[in-house]
C-alpha cells in the first residue's frame, strides 16, 4: 500500500501541489501536519509511521517535507525500513527500495539540512545589519485589552480559575501571558 506523508510548516500554507501529485499517484492514505519540520516531535508523522506495515511504501512530495535534518531524516527511514517498508521522494527520484536510493538519500538529506542552516545564517545576517541600521525593532508587541488582562488575572488569582482557562480566555500563549503579568505587575 502506498501511504502519503505532507507538511507545511504554518495553518496558512498550502497542500494542493503535494495532495495533487498524490492523487496523481492514486494515494489515498495521506497523513498531513501543519507544523514545523525542523524536528520530527509531529503528530501525524508519528501516526504514519505507527500506521505503516511491511511491504508499504511511503511517500513524499520532496523530503524536506519529512525532515529539515540529516539526523531527524535518517532516524525516519531507519523506523520506515525497519518496518519492512520502502520510502519514495517524488521530487527527488529517491526509491530506498535500490541501493542507489538509500545512497542518494543521506546525499540529499544533507543538502537539506546545508539549505536550513544558510537559510537561518542569511536571516540572523540580516537582523544584525537591520539593528545597526535601526531599522530593526523586533516583532512588534502584541495588543492586549489591559483591563481585560487585569479582571481575569484578579480571578486567577483569587482561584476562581486557572491560569490555562485565564489564557484562554484571553486567547494568549503562555510566554506572553506571564511576560504581561509581570509587566504590569499582576
Amino acid at each position: 500500500m502506498k501511504v502519503g506523508y505532507q507538511r507545511v510548516s504554518t495553518q496558512m500554507q498550502e497542500l494542493a501541489r503535494q495532495t495533487r501529485a498524490f492523487e496523481e499517484l492514486g494515494i489515498t492514505k495521506i497523513f498531513t501536519d501543519k507544523a514545523s519540520g525542523k524536528n520530527a516531535e509531529r503528530e501525524q508523522l508519528k501516526a504514519m509511521l505507527n500506521y505503516i506495515r511491511e511491504d508499504d511504501v511511503v511517500v513524499v512530495e520532496s523530503i524536506s517535507r519529512i525532515a529539515r535534518n540529516t539526523k531527524d531524516l535518517l532516524n525516519i527511514i531507519d523506523t520506515i525500513t525497519a518496518k519492512g517498508a520502502d520510502f519514495v521522494s517524488l521530487k527527488e527520484c529517491i526509491d530506498t527500495s535500490t541501493p542507489q536510493g538509500k545512497f542518494m538519500l543521506t546525499v540529499f538529506g544533507a543538502m537539506a539540512e546545508l539549505e536550513r542552516e544558510c537559510i537561518l545564517q542569511r536571516t540572523r545576517e540580516g537582523i544584525a545589519i537591520a539593528k545597526e541600521q535601526n531599522k530593526y525593532k523586533g516583532k512588534p508587541k502584541m495588543k492586549i485589552d489591559e483591563d481585560a488582562l487585569r479582571k481575569e488575572c484578579k480571578k486567577w488569582r483569587e482561584g476562581l480559575q486557572t491560569a490555562r482557562e485565564t489564557m484562554q480566555r484571553l486567547d494568549l500563549k503562555p510566554n506572553t501571558f506571564y511576560r504581561r503579568v509581570s509587566e504590569l505587575g499582576l
